[in-house]
This record gives C-alpha cells, structure tokens and sequence, in this order.
C-alpha cells in the first residue's frame, strides 16, 4: 500500500494536514438571519471537528448576496460581519482539524421562485426534463458582470482568511456558474470567455489568479472540478486533465474531483453499476487516470464509505480522500476507522426513476441528517425519503420569507466593480474591500 491513510499531507503552501481524509462539502443551507453562520453551524463543524478527518471543508458559502443556490445560503461579502465566520472556523479548528470555506456562485442553477438574479455564461436554461420551469431563465453575463464577480470570489477569500479559515475551495464542479463556463453545452459565447477550452477556463483562471494574489502565502488555496460531466459534448475529462495543467501554475494547492450537475446528478450516485467499489467510489476510475499525469495533488470525492475503498483511492494516485454523506451518517468515522470499526450505516437509497426528483430527495436526506447532528441528536438511518423531502421544503418556504425579507432591505443598484482588491493583511475596513451590497 503506497500511502497510509493517516499519513500526514504537506501541501504546496506549507500547510499540513493530519491525514489523508477531509469532510467535503454539503450544502447544509442552514444560515441564520442575515444568511450568516450561527449556533446550529457552529454546533455541527463542533461535531465534525472532533471526528478525526484531517480537513474540513464547509458547504458552499455564496459570493453574492443575489444568487444564492437556496435561501438559506450563507453569503460572505463586503458587508457581511466577520464574527460569525470567526466563530465558525473556531469550531472546526478546535479538534485539530484544517479548516476550509467552499466559495461558490450558482449560477443559472437557481430554482424560480428565489429573489436576485440568475446568470450565467449563455442565456441558456437547466434542461432538467419536466422539471425544468423550477429553475430561473438565466440571462448571459456582461464582461462587467464577469468581472465583478471574480472580485466577489477574491472579497469573500480574503474575508475568510481573516475570519481565520485555514483556506478556500473555489467550487468550479457540479454546474453552478464557473463549471457553466467550463462546459460547452451552457456556455454557447463567442467572446474570449467561449468557443475554446482556454477561453471557456477563463474566468476560472481569473478568479484562481485574483484569489491567489490577494492572500496570504501560506492559505490555501483549492478548486472544485468535475472530472466530468457526464453529458454527451460537455466537459470531459480531458478537459479536466488540461484544465490542471493551466491551475498548477496560479499556486493551486489540491484539486478535488467530482462530477456532474443538476442536469446529470452524477454526484448522488451512480446506481447502474452494483459492484460496491463503483458504487462507492464513483469518479475512481477517471481520477486514477487524472493522477497519473496530474501535477497537482488530487482529493476524490463521490460516495465512499469504507475504508477499504478510501485506501484504494490513495493506491491508484489520489492524495486526499473526501467524504460527504458518510459523515452525515457517522460524524466521527475517520475516528472509527482508526480504531479497526466501520461506519454506523447508510441511508435509505434513493431508486426513484425520477433522476431529477431522486437527486433532490438524495440531497433532502443528507440535510435532515446534519439538521439533527447539529441539534446534538444522532442521525436517523431510517428516514424515508418523501419524509425528508417534506422537511426540507416547510425549512426551505421559511427561510425563503426570511431572505426575500433580509434582500428587501438593499437599495436595488448595480454593484460596482472598481474598487482594488487589498490583501488579507491591508488594513482598509471591510466596507472598502471589494463590491459593495446591491
């Protein structure tokens, strides 16, 4: 076995992880008012932080305060409060743990109903079948528009270095908007941000190279990628094999593979094969292959739940494995694993015909399992799905009237994009970094 599973990792920062297994993220859309992290935040990276995992990485933090993923997002701009954060990067530090926000823009993958705005590359809709009018009629992003919002990648990085994250993941995977413009099929431009592979990888690079700049050396820097996904013409993995190659130049520490989007939820599951290493292990096969030439050390995410499976990973190339719901199901399984015992069990599995509907219900499982943890109560492998999914959608309607309140209370202007992006260092107040509120 070429690399022990609680081997410490140095990464190119300086940066060393404890072992070779990270919480990766989950959208827990659990934000308090003001889409901040509170108390049920805290109280669940509290749980995690003691669990044994080397890194932590939250779920997506928003960028913009007008696209949220859902309303309960927690939103990292120039105007929100650092406390909170620092209180939140606090729990999960305080077992030993690295500490990493997921910096994220959704996108066109913004269901109808929610307040803002939804943008993307090309003025092209979710194709999710029938279920396709949930989402908003995205409209095309100006150059401005791109521009700003790689300043909003660059403020909420900087912010969270200050707030004492250890380092950001830039989420460039699973659809939301900077994999909109990796792929072909949403990103239809004729400008210098589409047609070719270096030109859709832009405005990536362009937030990488800005984030990267404006941090301190020794924070880590990250990127979310599809390996790919998994739609006939879109991003593939050769794409992704290229697109590692233009990161490892810009100071990327560690590259996280997953794979697909709300049109092809490859993420929850790929239930056609019944082995239980490509059950588990969904991207194992196109990670291994990216290994091999990759310059940049590697995380695997998608699925896994034994370590038998996570050693394997680490065998054909991968240097950190990531694990999601496994850990909604036993908080403290790196713990476990360490001393020889396995996880507590899985979850219901989702065999609706349904793709788009057995996603979502997935998703709506996981939620309700960190909705308990975080209330300090064990999660329940037996909920079933329908359940799950009426609970999310009574919390999602009440956070909803929550943020459409919170987002009436902004003067409706455009935000500006001219103010200079200061270090994390600088000394200028919150309110002179970056773009200012809507």
């Amino acid at each position: 076995m070429s690399t022990e599973l609680f081997s410490p990792l140095t990464l190119r920062n300086g940066l060393t992880l404890g072992n070779r297994i990270a919480k990766a993220a989950m959208e827990e859309n659990m934000a308090d008012s003001g889409q901040l992290p509170g108390e049920r935040l805290f109280s669940l990276y509290r749980r995690w932080g003691t669990g044994g995992a080397g890194l932590l990485i939250t779920g997506n933090v928003m960028v913009h305060a007008q696209a949220l993923t859902g309303p309960a997002g927690v939103v990292l701009d120039d105007a929100a409060p650092l406390e909170p954060f620092r209180q939140w990067a606090a729990a999960g530090k305080a077992g030993g743990s690295a500490m990493w926000m997921q910096i994220n823009h959704p996108g066109r993958q913004v269901q109808a109903d929610m307040p803002g705005v939804t943008w993307a590359p090309s003025a092209i809709g979710v194709d999710a079948g029938k279920h396709s009018k949930r989402f908003g009629q995205p409209i095309a992003m100006t150059p401005e528009q791109i521009a700003a919002t790689v300043e909003r990648f660059t403020v909420a990085a900087v912010r969270a270095e200050q707030a004492g994250f250890d380092g950001v993941e830039v989420h460039a995977a699973h659809g939301y908007l900077l994999s909109q413009f990796l792929s072909p099929l949403s990103n239809r431009r004729t400008d210098e941000w589409g047609g070719s592979l270096h030109n859709r990888a832009r405005m990536l690079v362009d937030v990488v190279r800005s984030v990267r700049s404006a941090v301190s050396p020794s924070f880590a820097v990250g990127v979310k990628l599809n390996s790919a996904d998994f739609q006939r013409g879109g991003f593939d993995a050769d794409d992704a094999r290229q697109v590692i190659g233009m990161l490892e130049p810009l100071g990327v520490d560690l590259v996280e593979l997953s794979g697909g989007s709300y049109e092809s939820p490859a993420m929850t599951g790929r239930p056609a094969d019944a082995r239980t290493q490509a059950r588990e292990a969904y991207f194992l096969e196109l990670a291994a292959a990216l290994a091999e030439t990759s310059p940049l050390p590697l995380m695997l995410t998608g699925g896994i739940t034994h370590r038998e499976t996570a050693e394997t990973a680490l065998d054909h190339g991968v240097s950190v494995v990531g694990m999601a719901t496994a850990l909604a199901v036993t908080p403290d399984l790196p713990n476990r694993w360490r001393a020889g015992r396995q996880a507590r069990g899985q979850l219901r599995r989702v065999n609706w015909t349904d793709k788009t509907l057995a996603s979502a219900a997935s998703m709506a499982l996981v939620r309700h399992q960190l909705r308990r943890i975080a209330r300090g109560r064990q999660p329940a492998l037996g909920t079933r799905p329908a359940y799950a999914m009426v609970c999310d959608q009574l919390h999602r309607r009440r956070a909803l009237r929550r943020y459409r309140s919170w987002l009436a209370t902004f003067p409706p202007s455009p935000r500006a994009a001219s103010q200079p992006i200061l270090s994390a260092s600088g000394a200028a107040p919150a309110s002179e970094i970056g773009v200012s509120k809507p």
